[in-house]
């Protein structure tokens, strides 16, 4: 009896290799990080503007397929796959009502005469960016809870409240506060100097940044160590889990770390674009496939296969670009013009600007909504819709 206790006891210590799909998969879509940091630096080695280095060019190849795919990725599982049809029923207020809300707000915030509404334009747009940078800094933030989350689940620690619980602290402090600090450091928030009070200049001004700077680098050691530890010491260690406490960390080191924002921005983008987008490839061919609408039979070629809604996206994606690229506060990311060429830069100055930006934004902010429904595995009808990448 002891014997088979102790055996017992060895085989739930083994560590589990429980993978979103294969190594490979989540290498390439969910653990890039642990590859992407060090081929950026080393791209970067060398030159003293880094956008004008490699790392720009890895970055269009990757933002042109992936920036607004990604955007659009939440909204082709709620209204374009059979398996979540029947959340837009259950679940209206999130799927149907909140999306139309939003989408009617941003247009009238911004369409509104200032004859009306006796606020520039311009104005507008600042604290809609603002909003937008705290909503993306949350969503962000969500995104790696809800995949430290699922390789828990996969690990069969599902219902382990204390580790779901640290998972959480460690995604919204370090994958969200921590993000946030090194921007403010860095000065790369958008209209930093609009909305965070500047502190009094001279030394005490250089000595308070020097000391949120090195406290901050010290906290995510700390955080992360006390999260290696934890999973390490678990009945069920997780390897993907530990790669992934690992990529969030590397990120935000280097956003702390990295003599230009832009290395940090590369990494941090990519590789929530491609999670969103290789987890909606998972769950939009692995949902179930009937029939539905005739709108959905003319897409169940696509969902049946998870290459093609990839491919799908991708292409949106491009073709959004010029539309949704006016969103950028400047345009250091102006990457429509290497593909679209005059045809994109009139119309960052035609008249549509108001209305390019009102799309942008509300594209957005329902993203942000939207992202959080299809994947809130809380609800049994989404973990129906959803059990090709649960299960």
């Amino acid at each position: 009896m002891a014997d088979g206790q102790l055996r017992g006891s060895r085989e739930a210590r083994k560590p589990t290799t429980r993978w979103i799909k294969n190594p490979a998969w989540d290498l390439v879509w969910v653990l890039n990080a642990l590859w992407l940091a060090p081929l950026v630096l080393l791209l970067a080695w060398g030159h003293d503007d880094v956008r004008a280095s490699p790392v720009d060019g890895l970055f269009f190849a990757f933002a042109v397929p992936l920036w607004f795919g990604h955007r659009v990725s939440s909204a082709w599982l709620a209204y374009a796959t059979p398996a979540y049809r029947p959340l837009l029923t259950t679940q209206r207020l999130r799927f149907v009502v909140a999306p139309l809300t939003i989408a009617v707000a941003c247009f009238t915030l911004l369409l509104t005469p200032e004859s009306v509404l006796p606020i520039p334009v311009t104005e507008r747009v600042v604290w809609l960016a603002v909003l937008d940078y705290l909503l993306v800094s949350h969503h962000f933030a969500a995104q790696h809870f809800g995949l430290l989350s699922l390789y828990r689940s996969r690990a069969g620690r599902a219902s382990d409240a204390v580790t779901r619980r640290l998972d959480r602290w460690f995604a919204l402090v370090v994958g969200g506060g921590f993000v946030v600090l090194a921007d403010a450091l860095a000065g790369s928030i958008a209209f930093q100097d609009r909305w965070i009070n500047p502190l009094p200049g001279g030394i005490w001004l250089d000595v308070f940044a020097r000391a949120l700077h090195d406290g901050g680098i010290a906290f995510v050691a700390i955080l992360t160590g006390l999260m290696l530890y934890v999973e390490l010491r678990s009945q069920r260690t997780s390897l993907p889990r530990v790669a992934y406490i690992l990529s969030v960390s590397s990120m935000v080191l280097v956003a702390f770390l990295a003599r230009d924002p832009f290395l940090f921005i590369v990494l941090w983008s990519v590789q929530h674009w491609s999670a969103a987008m290789g987890l909606t490839s998972l769950a939009a061919s692995g949902g179930a496939q009937s029939p539905g609408t005739h709108w959905l039979q003319l897409l169940a070629p696509i969902n049946r296969r998870g290459w093609a809604v990839l491919l799908v996206l991708a292409v949106v994606s491009t073709l959004l670009l010029p539309l949704l690229e006016v969103e950028a506060v400047t345009d250091e990311y102006a990457y429509a013009d290497r593909i679209f060429g005059e045809a994109a830069r009139w119309l960052r100055s035609s008249p549509y600007v108001p209305a390019l930006l009102a799309l942008g934004f509300a594209t957005g902010f329902i993203h942000y909504l939207l992202d959080r429904a299809v994947f809130r595995f809380s609800s049994p009808d989404v973990r129906q819709a959803a059990r090709g990448l649960i299960e």
